[in-house]
């Protein structure tokens, strides 16, 4: 789990994340709970897919002290009919199929009760993160299981693996706030980052970069 250097109060989280939640025209945040314990913020409710779900939870993330965000909104479809598992699997590989960028002849959609499940292979980290970004937005989703493996085509050269990535993110952000270990097909961030979108940068970054399988995170984000 990613987490905060430094404390605020949490009434003051609270409030901003609701000011958040509503300044997001993508959310009826009058049906979304927030209470935060330490930092930690618990989104409880319900909402009517699970690309306003992924929507909330990034609102929480981008308040300043949150330490961590924990989903437990409820996705209820609306009541009048809708897609059919079908159809939604239909709309997620004709999607997959749009994006240029994704080895769409390589995945596998199938979906159960909205809930929507990815499988195949991609040569990079980042294919991964774009196929399960493009069915997100999906209307009739209410949840995604990405089971895709990254299986590089050649096995990077440590050193010049973790110089590049490193080079790659001081370009970011501009500073030495996070160092790379390479461990095989592994990289490992560390250091701390101001902000969880200067995070999800330098995980962008990680899973540019060839030859790499997974990336541990250990990132704390600083309040």
């Amino acid at each position: 789990m990613t987490e905060v250097v430094g404390v605020r109060d949490d009434q003051r989280i609270q409030r901003d994340v609701l000011a958040e939640l509503a300044w997001d025209a993508r959310l009826r945040p009058n049906e979304i709970g927030v209470t935060v314990d330490q930092g930690v913020v618990t989104l409880t409710g319900f909402v009517d897919g699970a690309a306003r779900g992924w929507a909330a939870t990034r609102c929480a993330q981008r308040v300043r002290g949150v330490r961590a965000v924990a989903d437990e909104m409820e996705v209820r479809l609306p009541g009048t009919p809708g897609r059919t598992d079908a159809e939604v699997a239909n709309a997620a590989t004709r999607a997959l199929e749009w994006d240029s960028f994704v080895p769409a002849e390589r995945l596998d959609v199938t979906v159960a009760n909205g809930w929507l499940m990815l499988r195949g292979e991609v040569e990079f980290g980042w294919q991964r993160r774009a196929a399960e970004g493009e069915v997100r937005r999906l209307d009739g989703v209410r949840g995604i299981t990405n089971l895709i493996e990254v299986r590089p085509a050649a096995p990077p050269a440590a050193e010049r693996l973790r110089r590049d990535v490193q080079r790659a993110l001081m370009r970011t952000l501009g500073g030495e706030r996070v160092t790379v270990e390479v461990d095989g097909d592994t990289l490992v961030l560390a250091g701390v980052v101001r902000s969880w979108w200067e995070r999800d940068q330098v995980e962008r970054v990680a899973w540019s970069a060839p030859g790499v399988r997974v990336v541990h995170d250990q990132l704390l984000v600083g309040g």
